[in-house]
């Protein structure tokens, strides 16, 4: 299995299952209501506002992937579109999912020469760095996905 195949294999991991946390975005989120993903507690960030920053890197590395410039900006990746009903939260969460595997179907096509060079610019390190540190990004925000569902459903309990 080639190094590209094997980062785009990781990258679905984490997001639709099988990888060694058995952990996944998708399973996460399968479960979880509009209002829930809306719920906010104490100080931390909401359901909706993690998924949506998780899948704005990606969608800022994907735009890279297709040859365009890098022009996310970090202050904008919490700033999700309304979630008022159903519907606003599934489509969310189907463009985090179609947009993830059309992230790792570029980076199975990227040659294996492509990981060493610059991504997008000198000072962001190389394609290898910037793509593994997508997943470990996507994986440290499930991993406060996964508490924050339980702190809702716990706090649901309770009223």
């Amino acid at each position: 299995m080639s190094t590209t195949t094997q980062i785009a294999k990781h990258f679905r991991e984490v997001h639709f299952g099988c990888n060694w946390t058995w952990s996944n975005l998708k399973d996460n989120l399968a479960d979880v209501s509009w209002e829930q993903a809306t719920t906010k507690l104490d100080s931390f960030n909401t359901i909706v506002a993690l998924t949506y920053h998780i899948n704005y890197f990606v969608v800022a590395a994907l735009k890279v992937l297709e040859g365009k410039e890098l022009d996310s900006k970090d202050e904008f990746s919490f700033d999700h579109p309304p979630i008022n009903c159903k519907e606003d939260w599934e489509k969310l969460c189907n463009k985090c999912f179609s947009d993830a595997e059309k992230f790792a179907t570029l980076v199975e096509q990227l040659p294996e020469s492509k990981l060493w060079e610059d991504f997008s610019d000198k000072k962001y390190g190389n394609y290898y760095r910037n793509l593994h540190g997508i997943i470990e990004h996507s994986h440290y925000h499930l991993g406060q996905i996964a508490i924050i569902k339980k702190l809702v459903l716990v706090a649901g309990d309770r009223r």
